[in-house]
């Protein structure tokens, strides 16, 4: 291995600070360290220098990264390259590796990472040295101890089997003599059922084959036989495919082929790379639409239903006018009114101020919510609207039931979209009951919702919590109440389960005591 000192390490990045932290770092370290601030001095500095190693910004004015490293690989093609970029510049990243940069590190820069950066880099440059010496012995006549050398367990340990390249060699036969451990873990063959028994052709396609044969003969990829970083497919031992980029040289004895050397990439991570950020943008659009439901929900909610009992308190407190002075009870009545109006006009005020600032919405509020006190309320805000609609109420909720935690407005709302869709399910008059129950052996609290209604047909039933289906008649909603209810029980890790049939529809939400379930 060389020495430290014999390393040159070349830095080219615009930022003066970065280049001379770098620079004590690495000086420190031992290494002879030259820098550039752009890319087309730092090139100049390839041609004086011979640096070993080049480190590169990618965001530069002028020259970028890429193009500094496309231009180093054409010129010194033997030249490691690590790329330096901002975090989450993932494709540029994989651009980069498709490039055969070497390897890449973020910024901010750690010292660790840049320090395994280049002992990875280090590693390539030695073995690439050591494999072009040997194909350099190869290829100046000695073809009668080739197939020696190849097998020679020395060559195989020191060079072929430590590389992180996969490296098959083929005799002029096409007879696989040459097979190390990085070809082993890429395609799942042990080496003693390769060697001397399979062909390079069986770890094609034959589509791939041809087209692996007509570019190793052509001019594109690096001149007539020879590839470099050709981009194909090898066959697995299931069958399956593995993206690889392969660099090959055919060998030569005395102007007559006399085998074939190939150093194949495994390209899995750069396509998994490739499969993230393609995920990213999948996730990052269900997350706007999931929003956007969340949007319209309290749009159409949470807004809504708040201003109908506005309506339906200013509707009794102006009859409570209508009927002559204000005397005692009706006076309380008016105070107990006004008080609610004022709580549901404050609670559309937040439900605004959380819509304008929807883009940096904070977590909600969670703590203890007592049931009992939650179920009040609901049938305190919806009594007059059942009465309206003709509709008897039935309670019961248990004494001791504990106290859940949870969001208390959010839960309210649940509870009440149920009593409101009751509502709409019994146009002709009915019956809701409403229970809440504590079942101390599970440490299980259940909300219940009942009606008397025409009931939720089969077909149907395996759809109701989906965003904006409805069954209502236009203008009766647009189907995403119950589905903002399903999204808020999951936050409160609860369950809802829903039962029907002609004449009665049940809902029931379950949610843990405060302390859990015991197991």
């Amino acid at each position: 291995m060389t020495h430290p000192t014999e390393w040159k390490i070349l830095l080219i990045d615009d930022e003066e600070g970065i280049r001379r932290v770098m620079k004590i770092t690495l000086a420190d370290a031992g290494y002879q360290v030259w820098t550039a601030p752009d890319g087309e001095s730092g090139l100049r500095l390839c041609e004086d220098i011979s640096p070993q190693i080049v480190v590169t910004d990618i965001r530069m004015p002028g020259m970028n990264g890429i193009q500094v490293l496309e231009a180093i690989k054409k010129a010194y093609p033997d030249i490691e390259v690590i790329v330096a970029t901002a975090f989450g510049e993932m494709d540029v990243t994989i651009r980069a590796l498709q490039l055969d940069a070497s390897d890449f590190i973020t910024k901010p820069i750690n010292d660790e990472a840049l320090h395994v950066a280049l002992d990875r880099a280090k590693h390539r440059h030695t073995t690439r040295k050591q494999l072009q010496d040997h194909t350099r012995f190869l290829e100046q006549g000695w073809d009668q101890t080739t197939r020696e050398l190849m097998e020679s367990f020395v060559f195989q340990r020191n060079l072929i089997e430590s590389s992180m390249d996969g490296i098959l060699g083929c005799n002029v036969q096409e007879m696989v003599v040459t097979f190390n451990r990085s070809m082993e873990r890429m395609l799942g063959y042990a080496k003693k059922d390769v060697l001397n028994h399979k062909t390079l052709g069986q770890f094609f396609s034959p589509g791939e084959e041809r087209r692996f044969r007509g570019e190793l003969a052509g001019e594109k990829y690096g001149g007539p036989n020879r590839l470099f970083m050709f981009e194909t497919g090898l066959r697995g031992d299931q069958g399956q495919t593995i993206p690889v980029q392969v660099s090959a040289s055919v060998l030569f004895n005395e102007a007559e082929p006399g085998g074939l050397v190939c150093f194949f990439r495994d390209l899995r991570d750069i396509r998994k790379l490739e499969r993230e950020v393609a995920d990213q943008a999948r996730i990052l659009h269900q997350d706007k639409m999931m929003s956007l439901g969340r949007l319209a929900a309290s749009v159409v909610h949470e807004i809504n239903n708040p201003l109908a009992g506005i309506l339906n308190y200013s509707r009794l407190m102006s009859r409570i006018i209508g009927r002559g002075p204000l005397v005692e009870e009706r006076r309380n009545k008016f105070v107990q009114y006004l008080d609610l109006i004022t709580n549901e006009t404050d609670r559309i005020s937040q439900i605004v101020s959380s819509l304008l600032t929807f883009s940096r919405k904070s977590p909600s509020s969670f703590g203890e919510v007592g049931v009992a006190e939650l179920l009040e309320r609901c049938i305190l805000m919806s009594r007059h609207k059942l009465e309206l609609s003709h509709i008897r109420l039935e309670h019961q909720i248990d004494p001791d039931i504990p106290k859940i935690k949870g969001d208390f407005n959010q839960l309210q709302q649940c509870i009440i979209n149920l009593i409101f869709n009751a509502i709409d399910a019994m146009p002709e008059k009915g019956t809701l009951t409403l229970t809440g129950n504590y079942d101390l052996e599970k440490r299980r609290v259940t909300i219940t919702v009942k009606d008397t209604g025409a009931g939720i047909s089969e077909e149907n039933l395996s759809h109701i919590f989906e965003p904006f289906f409805t069954t209502k008649k236009e203008g009766y909603g647009v189907g995403l109440g119950l589905s903002t209810l399903f999204g808020i029980v999951q936050r409160h890790d609860g369950t809802v389960e829903v039962e029907s049939r002609l004449g009665e529809t049940r809902f029931v939400l379950g949610f843990d005591a405060k302390g859990g379930v015991q197991k």
